[in-house]
């Protein structure tokens, strides 16, 4: 169960190479890891999220996410959508 709380942190970059660095699987004849870029090469986008789950939702310049939690999610569902754009 999720509880609620103020000024909560993840590092968006951290998540992102540890994903897309070490896939689970790749196609045969791809490389065993996607390329990927440092935190100063990677602009960071926030494009939805549960309005009545999460506040104050920021990211800085070099991908730490800062959010309030503000009421546990009703279902699996809630969601925040994050995009990596390169520079």
């Amino acid at each position: 169960m999720a509880t609620t709380g103020t000024d909560r942190k993840i590092d968006l970059h951290a998540e992102y190479l540890s994903q897309y660095g070490t896939p689970s699987v790749v196609s045969t004849g791809a490389p065993a890891a996607i390329p990927t870029y440092a935190n100063t090469e990677l602009y960071y986008y926030v494009t939805y999220f549960d309005d009545t789950v999460f506040a104050n939702v920021s990211v800085d310049a070099l991908g730490e996410m800062t959010y309030d939690v503000i009421a546990a999610p009703t279902d699996y569902n809630t969601l925040i959508n994050v995009v990596f754009v390169a520079k």
